[in-house]
């Protein structure tokens, strides 16, 4: 065991197990909705392009770029060995998400909810992630 971990209370292999599945969970529903929409944005759907060009303003030619960057994010995501760095770039570009539905006065707390299951997700499946934020039960005791 490494310092860092030393420091962490040991974690019992049924509770990993379920925390990774969790986590697993989690994780899933943001990868998957934001696969769908990235997928949208490439099939060139003319009811797709009505909202993205009229209701949120973007130029036509700007689809396909950000929704092959949508798909990468969560593709860097899924994969474990790139997962942190898909969590920092899938956090951004929701962060574009939410600014153009408040730009627009639509709902913003979708992507918002994604990007916070993105952490959680992270958080649960990863004890790197664990050992860099450890949430203690007597954290309010000093």
């Amino acid at each position: 065991m490494t310092e860092v971990s030393s420091a962490l209370p040991p974690v019992h292999v049924a509770q990993r197990r379920s925390w990774l599945w969790a986590g697993r969970i989690a994780s899933a529903l943001p990868v998957l909705g934001m696969l769908f929409s990235g997928v949208v944005k490439l099939t060139g759907n003319l009811n797709v392009i009505e909202v993205f060009t009229g209701k949120f303003g973007y130029p036509q030619q700007t689809l396909v770029p950000i929704g092959i960057l949508e798909v990468a994010c969560v593709v860097l995501y899924a994969i474990p060995r790139t997962a942190v760095l898909g969590a920092i770039l899938t956090t951004t570009y929701l962060g574009g998400a939410v600014a153009t539905h408040v730009r627009v006065q639509d709902p913003f707390i979708p992507p918002i909810m994604f990007g916070i299951l993105v952490w959680v997700g992270l958080y649960l499946r990863d004890d790197r992630i664990r050992r860099l934020l450890p949430l203690r039960r007597n954290a309010l005791q000093g």
